[in-house]
This record gives C-alpha cells, structure tokens and sequence, in this order.
C-alpha cells in the first residue's frame, strides 16, 4: 500500500466523528510497521483524545519505528487534551506522514517544527485537498472566527418552495430528508426567521436516533415568538437562542425563563443585523449554521454576505402560480451581471430527487 492509502484510511476514519468533535475538526490516524496497519484511531468527541493518541492506544504492538499517517498537523499545545507531539515523540515513531497543516494559530506549522527537532521525519501534503475539504467548516471557523453558513432549501422543477396557499409539505422524498437530518447532526446550529415558527411551528432537531441536535436560533427583530412554540417549550432540552433588537426586559424575561439565551443584536434595515449576530455566535463556539429559513431571511443572508454554501434538494413536480414562493426574495438582482455567483455544483441524486451543492464565490 502507498502513502495515498494509508492517508485514505486516516480520512474514512476521521469522517466518524462528524457532528460530534465541534468546534474541533475531524481526524484520523492510521499507524504502520513493515507495511502492517498496526494502529487506528479517530477524535470521536470535543475534549475527548485526539486520533494520534487513540491510535497509539490502540496499538497491537510497540510503534517503535513505526510510520504515523494522520489527516492534520498534530497539535502542539495543551487544551482540553495533552499535545499529540508529545506522544508522537514519546512512542519512537520515525515518521510522520500528514495530510493537511492545522490553521489554528496556536498549531499553524509548530507541530510540524516540533516533531522535526526530535528527529522525526515528516511528509506533508498527502491527499491535502480532501483533508482541507473534511474540515472545511473548522479551518473557516479558525480563519474567520464566525460560523460557516449552509443555506438550505426544498424546491420544485420550477423554482417553488411552497404552493400559492403556503403549502410546502412535502416537496422531496425521503433519502433527501433524511440527508437533511444528517446535516442537522453535522453542523453545530440551525437558523431560521420567526415567520417560519409562526407558519410551521418546527421543532428544528436532528430525528435520528443516536445523533445530537443542533443549537435553534431564532431570527426574531421584535420578539413575535410565541411562549407556547416548540422551540421554546423544549428549551431546556434542547438549546435555544433567540436573536433580536428588543431590549424590553419585561419582554424577554418569559424567555429566559423558559430556558432560551436571548441575544440583543443591533438593527440593520429594520432587521437583525446578521453580520453582527454571526460574530456573536462566534464567540459562543457556534462554528457552522445549517440556514433553513423562508426567502425573507434567504435574502437577507444573501445580501449580508454571511452565506458560504448552498444546498437545493430538487424535485421532479412542478407547482406553478404567480404568487407560489420562490427560494429567495427581496427585491433580487437588477442584472444577470449582479448575481451572486457560485461555484460548478456538486450534484448528488437522492431517490427521485436531486441534491445541487455549490460555494458562493
């Protein structure tokens, strides 16, 4: 086997502990002797080992010599966990081999340094685009400090999230739903506007058994969300922030109480200022948003410039009428040459339906 198969393992390995290593990123360690993977391991969970020294726990025979082969830099300082350089060190590996260096400032590079002193031989760059694209959402939270935007949304063939009577259930089949709970439990939060509470009263949590549910965060200028919501009844369960300019405290006191975090966020056009609460949410570690609001906060996230992806589930109907809504509103573009441009998509079919993903350029 090469180094592109063995770095191919540390990348199916690391890919285990998607949804549950935030704010840290996924990755994976494979270890090799005399051509024999002798130890694996993954960062299954934030505070918990990294994958360098869970491979080196698990190890079925002494790593003297051996070959490291692990997806990103190995850490370097203490956080919740003991440098993984140390270990390294410590265990006689000769060699390690790595897929793609760590941005957080604090690694950037250092671990590399660090493992070279002790005479350490090190490779860099195997497979370094997919191990960037793994943690795409980690080395953008390192690099920005505000979450990584998914802007989501169902659509007919003819570009329509619900009919002319407001009606949107359901649009997709069932493999593109259950990708959306999927993203539910990858990405750290999920964002709506209060007009989707007060039209579909959702719960916004991941149904899938074994997998957590993201942080709800609600949109709402002028606190409209009911008491009686779901969203706000199982706040103690499940975590709850709701985003407004209200500074009324007789007003948000009913909240706090029924468990929810109200964040006061300044007013831009009338509206929450979402590039304000995105910095906000920063700060509280929400490192990636999985956005599945209506074409009023859509649009307001287009034009914020907060949105770094986005997902359209399409379906083979077609719903027709004027007044049947569209994915995104406000006033729109006045040229073709003024649109917001995305990268080539990446399409996924999923039952009759097809998935088109692409990055806002």
């Amino acid at each position: 086997m090469t180094d592109i198969d063995y770095m191919r393992k540390a990348l199916a390995l690391a890919k285990k502990g998607v949804g549950w290593v935030s704010p840290n990123p996924m990755v994976g360690a494979v270890i090799v002797k005399d051509d024999r993977i002798i130890g694996m391991g993954f960062h299954q969970r934030s505070g918990m080992p990294h994958a360098e020294r869970e491979a080196l726990l698990n190890c079925m025979e002494s790593p003297q010599g051996a070959t490291l082969y692990v997806t990103l830099e190995p850490c370097c300082h203490y956080g919740k966990t003991p440098p993984c350089t140390d270990a390294i060190i410590e265990s006689g590996i000769r060699k390690v081999v790595i897929g793609s260096p760590d941005s957080n400032p604090v690694v950037a590079g250092k671990g590399v340094k660090t493992l070279r002193h002790h005479g350490i031989e090190v490779t860099e760059g195997i497979l370094l685009e997919e191990c960037r694209k793994l943690n795409q959402v980690f080395f953008h939270f390192m690099e920005k400090q505000t979450p990584y935007v998914v802007m989501k949304y169902a659509m007919t063939m003819d570009g329509k999230i619900a009919t002319y009577s407001g009606k949107s259930k359901w649009i997709t089949g069932e493999s593109s739903r259950l990708q959306v709970q999927k993203d539910r439990h990858r990405y750290s939060g999920i964002m709506v506007g209060v007009n989707t509470i007060l039209a579909d009263n959702p719960m916004l949590t991941c149904r899938l058994n074994g997998c957590k549910s993201p942080s709800r965060i609600i949109c709402d200028t002028r606190l409209r969300t009911p008491l009686t919501a779901h969203a706000v009844q199982t706040a103690s369960q499940y975590k709850t922030i709701l985003a407004t300019c209200c500074t009324d405290a007789s007003k948000i006191k009913p909240y706090e109480e029924a468990g929810c975090q109200v964040l006061t966020v300044s007013q831009k056009e009338g509206r929450v200022d979402l590039k304000e609460l995105m910095i906000q949410l920063g700060k509280r570690n929400v490192d990636s948003i999985l956005l599945e609001g209506g074409s009023t906060l859509n649009w307001s996230a287009l034009t914020n410039g907060i949105v770094n992806k986005v997902q359209v589930y399409t379906a083979p109907k077609l719903f027709g009428g004027i007044d049947a809504k569209s994915p995104i509103g406000g006033t729109g573009v006045e040229s073709p040459d003024h649109a917001f441009a995305l990268s080539p998509p990446r399409i996924t079919v999923l039952g009759d339906d097809i998935l088109f993903e692409s990055e806002v350029l």
